[in-house]
Parts: structure tokens; sequence; C-alpha cells
């Protein structure tokens, strides 16, 4: 068996397509679920076609000659993470402040002044 480096994860399990962009395997999201539903990708020397399947500690995964193992480290966030968590939390801000204005918005009525003919 070739070498192989170990990825620290902080976050147990996380999706196969996932973990292949944070090890850098793939170029992005779309092409990491493309190789992984064309069979391309084993976890621990099986052919994987789930492209959300869960990984965790101890995972052997294999794409494109490259092999990684999975070791849980929860005291080590990766930059990617903090960043994901972080636009996450906006987002839900965002949506938060939307709904309150639009509830705001419906709750105030439009009177019209009514013409007589």
């Amino acid at each position: 068996m070739s070498e192989h480096s170990i990825i620290d994860i902080c976050v147990e399990p996380i999706e196969l397509c996932n973990l292949l962009k944070i090890a850098n395997m793939v170029g992005g999201g779309g092409e990491a679920k493309t190789m992984i539903s064309e069979g391309n990708v084993l976890v621990n020397n099986e052919v994987v076609v789930q492209k959300r399947k869960k990984i965790r500690n101890g995972d052997i995964i294999e794409y494109n000659g490259k092999i990684i193992e999975i070791a849980y480290n929860p005291t080590k966030k990766s930059a990617e993470f903090i960043n994901t968590v972080v636009l996450a939390s906006k987002k839900e801000q965002r949506k938060k402040r939307a709904k309150s204005k639009a509830r705001i918005n419906s709750s105030e009525t439009v009177t019209e002044p009514s013409i007589k003919r």
C-alpha cells in the first residue's frame, strides 16, 4: 500500500463530496459529485457512488492515486469550516430580517382615498 496523508476533520460525520473539496483532491463540488457518481472514489477499498456518504474517523479515501485517512479532531477547525459556519449564520440572519420586514410590510395597511363619482 502506498503512502497516505491524514486529514483532520472537526465535524463528524462529513459528507464525501465536501471532504474531497476540503482535502483539495478535486477542483470543486461539481467535480467531486461527478467523480463519485462515476465510481472513481473508493472508501475503505470499496467503490462508493453516494455523493453524500457519511465519512467518519478512521475511514480511508482513495481517489486518482491519492490516499487519505480521516482523523477526527474537534479542536482543529479549518479556515474553510469557519468561513462556512460564519456565512451560514449570516445567511440565517438575513432570512430572519427579511421575514420580519415582510411581516411589518404586510401588517401595514395602505389606504387610498376613495374617488367619489
